[in-house]
């Protein structure tokens, strides 16, 4: 019964989703107050119905009720409770349902929190944040529907993917979406200035807020998908340049382009026109995304489905939504004039080149990613695209975004004479040099990576601490430390987003450069050493799980005589979806991580053993939570919060149209 609700709360949520979408747009158009303030609670409403409907598909898998068909194909009765819940979303269609409640989700809080928009302005934005929605109703419920009944009910399922019963994957893709989806909100922003013919310095206040929620969830969602393939894949690495990882990876850089140009808009009224279409193709790569992992159209490991009429389907959402909202941007382009000047060193031209460098980058790992869909079609060669091409022709434009940042950091608006700002910052540079120098001599005979890295890690985080020393003024040290406790969240989180984008370059550089691999047999009780240290194979027996079966290692890590740690790396294997899992052991450190993966059996007896040295790993994460918790510094500060300025601009009223 609770599953035939859970349906039937999806299909009215649907029918209120078509009425949101038209009736506010009429309003909106006619100045009928009433039939915009109709949006809210539609909205809410929408929110609660899909909520529910999520609850109860939430609920059959922790009851194992197996007459759903969803249920048998992606859940078991031995299965842990915490991977009951995330079979929920470890599919396809039970992940465009967590897709719907999430983007219902936005537009609830767009209606709760958007009062001191101008009415006609929420009205619309709401309109087709709701119009997306219609969409992925349409979309769920004719090709995707996770509540359909088995006619034989089974007595269990076939279990949940093994490589997805872990933690990571069980709060990977709900930030994820959270970040995805949330780039949604600053699409239906974007369209509903379009339609109204109005974008200012208040509309750039208001996208900010919100593209700011989103690209912190995308960034900690990208995050945990790294580390998870990092522990969990026995590879080694913490980014392959899947297509699926690249599909995350694109959005994250337009938000990120979008929240500088956002800056521009709101403080000068310049890169209005190029502020929206970034909010357009943020979102379109979001449904970019979408497309490459359910349509099956590019092999990845990450791939949820592989049906091409889901994938049609995607595809005409992504053609009519980016496609008119691009139509719209082109009409109205005349509405889009810029009215702040500024010079050629200024701010404004910083974010501008920081614009580029991102947006070209982006284009650079959409073109890798489906060049082997090109060549197969209009060429008919197979090929495909690796990490070589990716890390070739994307690093150029990260080691310019590192070296500009610290220098458009510090420059004012409108003009700004570059010799004051790098004055102030050759400090840092001289630092930057000496350190990254003393590191090229010590690792005499390897890569230059490792040096740069450090150089321009350096250069970035002693660039945020003198831009936001330099914010409190003149006096002695104890006054400006006083002021800088007063500083805005706003001054923090950039500071604080900045030092983690060096130190994530620095983790990166650092593992790339000098990580030592080792691959071999190993014997009981016979050392072998890598690098510094010596590991031992003392053991290695058959131990059970909850649900699999495990041939686990124990593995004893000596450095100079003292051990280490005791490392226990496993081959898993289970039964019910008969697939076998790699769990690498890690001795986790501030500077390295020692990292082991156990392989197969030898016909000697030996048992084959990967070793991995690898430097600063956990650098990269750290860096990554930085940057999120430096935008929830600027999330947090009172001057970014949609109410705050909005009273102010209430009272020019309404353009006629």
């Amino acid at each position: 019964m609770i599953t035939e609700l859970g349906h039937f709360a999806l299909i009215l949520a649907a029918c209120i989703a078509i009425v949101q979408t038209i009736v506010p747009l009429i309003g909106a158009h006619k100045r009928w107050p009433g039939w915009m303030a109709m949006a809210e609670p539609a909205a809410t409403a929408q929110f609660l119905l899909t909520g529910f409907s999520f609850a109860a598909l939430t609920h059959a898998f922790v009851v194992s009720d197996f007459s759903v068909r969803l249920v048998y194909l992606n859940s078991h009765t031995l299965k842990p409770l915490l991977y009951k819940i995330s079979g929920v979303w470890g599919n396809h269609e039970g992940s465009i349902l967590l897709w719907l409640l999430i983007l219902t989700f936005f537009g609830a809080c767009l209606s709760w929190f958007g009062g001191n928009l101008p009415a006609t302005l929420r009205a619309r934005a709401l309109a087709v944040q709701s119009s997306v929605a219609v969409a992925f109703f349409a979309f769920i419920l004719f090709t995707s529907n996770p509540f359909l009944r088995m006619k034989d009910v089974p007595f269990d399922g076939l279990g949940l993917n093994p490589l997805l019963q872990d933690p990571g994957l069980a709060f990977h893709p709900p930030f994820l979406y959270l970040g995805y989806v949330g780039l949604s909100l600053a699409f239906s922003f974007a369209v509903a200035a379009l339609i109204e013919g109005r974008v200012d310095a208040a509309w750039g206040r208001w996208v900010r807020p919100w593209t700011l929620a989103a690209w912190i969830f995308l960034t900690i969602g990208i995050a945990l998908g790294s580390w998870w393939a990092y522990y969990e894949l026995g590879w080694g690495g913490f980014w392959f340049w899947d297509p699926v990882e690249n599909a995350s990876f694109m959005p994250w850089l337009l938000a990120t382009a979008l929240l500088h140009s956002a800056i521009v808009v709101e403080k000068r009224e310049s890169l209005k026109s190029w502020t929206i279409l970034l909010a357009i193709l943020a979102f379109g790569f979001s449904l970019i995304g979408t497309f490459i992992v359910r349509s099956g159209v590019i092999t990845s490991v990450h791939a949820f489905a592989n049906d091409p009429e889901r994938g049609i389907f995607i595809l005409a959402i992504l053609g009519l939504f980016v496609g008119g909202a691009l139509m719209l941007y082109a009409a109205r382009a005349t509405a889009l004039e810029a009215r702040g000047l500024f010079g050629i060193v200024s701010r404004e031209s910083m974010l501008v080149l920081n614009n580029i460098l991102l947006a070209v980058a982006c284009f650079v790992v959409f073109i890798g990613t489906i060049w082997p869909l090109v060549s197969e079609l209009f060429f008919q060669r197979t090929l495909s695209v690796g990490p070589p091409f990716f890390n070739l022709a994307f690093t150029p434009f990260m080691i310019a975004l590192g070296a500009l940042l610290p220098i458009g950091a510090m420059l004012p608006w409108k003009r700004a004479k570059l010799g004051r700002i790098t004055k102030k910052l050759i400090p840092a540079l001289i630092f930057a040099l000496a350190l990254s120098g003393l590191v090229w001599t010590l690792q005499t005979g390897r890569s230059l990576l490792g040096p740069v890295g450090l150089l321009l890690a350096t250069w970035i985080v002693l660039g945020a601490v003198i831009d936001l020393f330099g914010r409190t003024g003149k006096g002695g040290i104890t006054a400006r430390l006083a002021r800088l406790k007063r500083l805005p969240g706003a001054d923090w989180g950039k500071a604080i987003a900045h030092g983690g984008m060096g130190i994530t370059m620095f983790g990166i550089s650092g593992l790339m450069a000098w990580e030592q691999e080792d691959i071999r047999v190993a014997y009981l009780n016979q050392p072998f050493t890598v690098g510094a240290y010596e590991l031992t194979l003392e053991n290695v027996a058959d131990v059970a799980g909850p649900n699999y079966l495990s041939t686990m290692a124990d593995v004893r890590l000596r450095k100079a005589g003292s051990e280490v740690a005791m490392l226990h790396p496993e081959k898993r294997v289970y039964p019910v979806a008969a697939m076998p899992t790699t769990e690498a052991a890690i001795d986790y450190r501030v500077w390295r991580d020692v990292y082991v993966v156990i392989g197969d059996a030898q016909d000697d007896g030996g048992f084959t053993m990967r070793t991995y040295i690898k430097p600063l790993t956990n650098w990269i994460w750290l860096g990554t939570l930085l940057m999120a918790l430096g935008g929830c510094f600027s999330l947090a500060d009172r001057r970014f919060r949609v109410a705050a300025g909005a009273k102010k601009n209430k009272a020019q009223g309404v353009p006629a149209e």
